[in-house]
């Protein structure tokens, strides 16, 4: 029995899913990237957020060299985003949205091309985008 569902259809998807999934697979990502050395659960909590920060994941879309295709599903993404929480720019969290979509479709269907996403934000990710 596999833990990692596959789907025969991946177009039957909603794009809000593939966010959801894609907000899911990025933070355990950024958590796994701060597991060592070993900190406090606060310091790991403080980390991860700077990261999963809708203003960092929108920085760090801009540094991604993407396909026309992923270019096209991020669009997908900004344009399916729902409201914005008050205290977060409308386009911004757009672009996150959009952001956690590609990660969503990539864990669904290109593991590999998922490891080249995350190896190309590795060198961006302990940055936090300013405020």
């Amino acid at each position: 029995m596999s833990f990692s569902p596959v789907f025969n259809n991946i177009a039957e998807i909603p794009v809000s899913a593939l966010a959801y999934i894609g907000d899911a697979v990025y933070e355990m990502q950024m958590r796994l990237h701060y597991l060592l050395p070993p900190r406090t659960a606060k310091q790991y909590h403080q980390l991860v957020v700077s990261q999963v920060r809708a203003e960092q994941q929108a920085h760090l879309l801009e540094k991604l060299d993407l396909t026309d295709f992923e270019c096209d599903l991020v669009k997908r993404g900004r344009n399916a985003a729902g409201s914005a929480p008050r205290k977060v720019d409308p386009r911004i969290y757009q672009k996150a949205t959009g952001f956690e979509t590609l990660i969503g479709y990539l864990y669904l269907t290109d593991r590999d091309r998922l490891d080249q996403i995350f190896t190309q934000l590795i060198s961006h990710i302990d940055t936090p985008a300013p405020l």
